[in-house]
């Protein structure tokens, strides 16, 4: 099948929202094609020629993980992680309900390339139609004996930290879903002892795609140091919400208004989801979706959230509340994150609270202060990245929207403070339907 290059979508090309594309129209869609008689060494090659990344958030080089769990002496476990607990996104759900087979080719393909004996499949307990979508493509696959291993599904519990690498380590091993920042990490020693290739959904598919059409036909889309297309979830003050694929390096404004929402009346952009950073609206118009752009900012694409604060939303209060849940979402190992998160979040709440800031007045304390101090000594003394995590997103709030934390310093909460939530959590009402 030839397929134009500078096309769009191409993850979403004939993906069906009624519950996935059968194994038919997949076909139909992105090619019939000997898929599976590729050889790993030109597809690892192909991979890194792509200049492929991985869309889970950390952005590592996919060829590179592909090829050093590939190199390892013990036959390997390659794990597709769909366990998505950003509340803010909904890509790789999307992606799973609707295309189920375009992830599973990318898992078969990986797991050649890394040499797995053994293909596993994580997805988030919450994810039910991501669920079924999958299950129905594996009896189809199995029907038609497509696949070289079978795929294990292992449902995740819901949480924030959950679906990190070395947490579904955990996991699979039969322990706790809590991540760890101790070696030996899972490339090393993973699953039952063996080399570990732990790949976001939507990476798999990137590399489906690659398999099919190759490293030049990817970089037809996206920028010459970061090519081809990114799932993003947009939401917030936009009229219409939800899941798109964009070329890398797409103006966020552009984005911003294809969902129909204004940068000009926007308060800020949260970038990355609850552990990304802020954007003031200026910053937002200049930027592209792409590291070169967004680094200077202090920000990354992450998991591919854009979420747009209105003008009249408060953004000490729409912290101060991601904070909260996010020191809910501790996994309880250390002091930086059980201890250290809930007291900047008390203090935020302090800030954006009228009830909070009257009796914060008794203790003589400058609960900005406090925050300031804090986030500088929890930063990279966690047992894991949490705790990094969050006092990034609120270290970029303290610098993004300076003014608003003096002014609730100086004169108590504003109006904004007062406003329903725009930002999803996933313990409010319709909060994860904004966002998909």
């Amino acid at each position: 099948m030839s397929a134009a290059a500078n096309a769009l979508p191409r993850l979403l090309h004939g993906a069906d929202p009624r519950g996935g594309a059968p194994l038919a129209a997949h076909l139909a869609h992105h090619g019939i094609s000997s898929l599976f008689a590729v050889e790993p060494a030109w597809l690892v090659a192909e991979v890194e020629r792509a200049g492929l990344h991985g869309r889970g958030g950390a952005a590592f080089p996919t060829a590179t993980k592909l090829a050093v769990v590939g190199h390892r002496r013990r036959r390997a476990v390659v794990v597709g992680n769909g366990s998505e607990g950003e509340p803010a996104s909904a890509k790789d759900a999307v992606l799973m309900a609707q295309a189920p087979h375009l992830v599973l080719d990318g898992l078969q393909l990986a797991a050649a390339a890394a040499n797995a004996g053994e293909a596993i499949l994580c997805v988030k307990d919450s994810l039910g139609e991501a669920q079924a979508a999958l299950g129905r493509a594996l009896r189809e696959r199995d029907a038609t004996g497509r696949d070289a291993l079978p795929v294990r599904v292992v449902v995740v519990p819901d949480g924030y930290v959950t679906g990190e690498e070395s947490a579904l380590t955990h996991l699979l091993n039969g322990g706790r879903a809590v991540p760890t920042t101790t070696p030996p990490r899972p490339f090393e020693r993973g699953v039952d002892g063996r080399p570990t290739l732990i790949q976001n959904v939507e990476t798999l598919a990137h590399v489906a795609l690659i398999a099919r059409h190759g490293a030049d036909w990817y970089r037809g889309l996206g920028t010459a140091a970061e090519p081809g297309t990114a799932l993003v979830t947009l939401c917030g003050a936009v009229a219409k919400p939800g899941v798109r694929e964009i070329a890398l390096g797409t103006p966020l404004a552009a984005l911003v208004q294809h969902g129909g929402g204004d940068l000009s009346r926007a308060r800020g952009v949260l970038i990355g989801g609850y552990f990304g950073s802020w954007l003031d609206p200026r910053a937002a118009a200049s930027a592209t979706l792409d590291v070169a752009s967004l680094r200077p900012l202090g920000a990354s694409l992450g998991c591919g959230v854009v979420a747009v604060l209105p003008d009249d939303a408060c953004p000490v209060a729409e912290t101060a509340r991601l904070v909260r849940w996010l020191a809910g979402e501790s996994a309880g190992q250390c002091g930086p994150c059980v201890f250290g998160l809930a007291a900047i979040a008390e203090q935020l709440e302090r800030l954006a609270d009228p009830r909070a800031a009257r009796r914060g007045k008794r203790d003589g304390g400058d609960p900005l202060a406090r925050v300031r101090r804090w986030c500088g000594e929890i930063a990279g003394r966690g047992a894991c990245r949490h705790p990094d995590g969050a006092v990034r997103l609120v270290a970029s709030a303290l610098r993004t929207f300076e003014a608003d934390f003096e002014d609730h310093l100086r004169h108590g909460p504003c109006r904004g403070c007062a406003l329903p939530p725009v930002l999803p959590l996933p313990d409010e009402p319709g909060a994860l339907e904004a966002a998909a």
